[in-house]
């Protein structure tokens, strides 16, 4: 059976999807986008992610075309339609269709398409192992805190970890960390202290970030909003990133140097089952 999608309030086969050429998506990445993530076939943190849609299209001022109900109802009948059990639903909204020009089309109504991808992440292997990352230059622009689908310099990033046969590229500007190509990174010192860059312009809001600092706080743990170095990336006792797509990810070589042991650390392992503790009950609660 065919994978279904959503496009422009139609549910249809993915060989039946289309948009027009003249999508400012298309030819601006005039758009924002989001992911959820689907544990049991249940969304996970939904709401927060349906947050930060809201927030990032007013950023950009697009008007939102769905209420947080009504797209929750959307993401649930799409996963339903595709008997999605574990993976993302991704959500994208374009300014619309309009001849191209630069300035904002004053009739163009906003383009919505939503799709599911199948992943395993609650059990996923490199979780066991834990991953190796590369460092890059971050050339992204000033408001990375809004979720655009202007990715180009993140392809670009994750295009140089594949070629270099790791599985995330860590963006490194006048010295410090930002962030992963597609998720939040963070560093463990050799005291225990949980330490990842504050919010601002500089980095996306990550939901799954800001779960995993509300846990570690929940339990004791000591969590530090601050900007931190490459050497002291190299020099950390544990480091790990976080994503929808990958929950709580174990970091054990950056830049081939081994990170602590060269192997998920305790702190590092406790986070991932507090998150899948709290992913599973949230997706119960659902």
């Amino acid at each position: 059976m065919s994978r279904i999608v959503f496009v422009n309030g139609a549910f249809v086969p993915f060989e039946q999807a289309s948009i027009p050429i003249m999508d400012r998506g298309f030819l601006f990445a005039d758009g924002i986008y989001e992911v959820s993530a689907v544990l049991n076939s249940r969304l996970v943190d939904n709401d927060a992610h349906l947050a930060r849609l809201e927030r990032s299209l007013a950023e950009i001022r697009i008007p939102n075309p769905y209420t947080r109900e009504e797209w929750t109802r959307l993401e649930e009948e799409l996963v339903r339609r595709n008997g999605l059990v574990e993976g993302v639903v991704y959500m994208e909204v374009t300014r619309g269709a309009a001849e191209r020009d630069f300035a904002f089309p004053k009739d163009a109504t906003p383009t919505v398409v939503m799709f599911t991808q199948a992943k395993v992440i609650s059990r996923a292997p490199a979780a066991e192992t834990g991953v190796a990352v590369i460092s890059v230059p971050d050339l992204r622009w000033k408001r990375r805190d809004i979720k655009s689908v202007a990715l180009l310099a993140q392809v670009l990033a994750k295009q140089a970890a594949a070629e270099a046969g790791v599985a995330e590229a860590w963006m490194v500007e006048d010295g410090h960390v930002t962030e992963g190509s597609s998720s939040t990174a963070f560093i463990i010192t050799r005291d225990g202290r949980i330490v990842t860059r504050p919010l601002s312009n500089a980095i996306l809001p990550g939901i799954t970030r800001r779960a995993v600092m509300r846990l570690a706080a929940e339990n004791g743990l000591v969590v530090e909003e601050r900007l931190f170095t490459l050497d002291e990336a190299y020099g950390a006792a544990e480091a790990f990133y976080t994503s929808a797509s990958a929950f709580v990810m174990p970091v054990v070589e950056i830049d081939g140097r081994a990170v602590g042991a060269g192997k998920p650390g305790p702190l590092t392992r406790r986070l991932r089952e507090l998150y899948l503790a709290m992913a599973g009950a949230t997706a119960e609660a659902a």
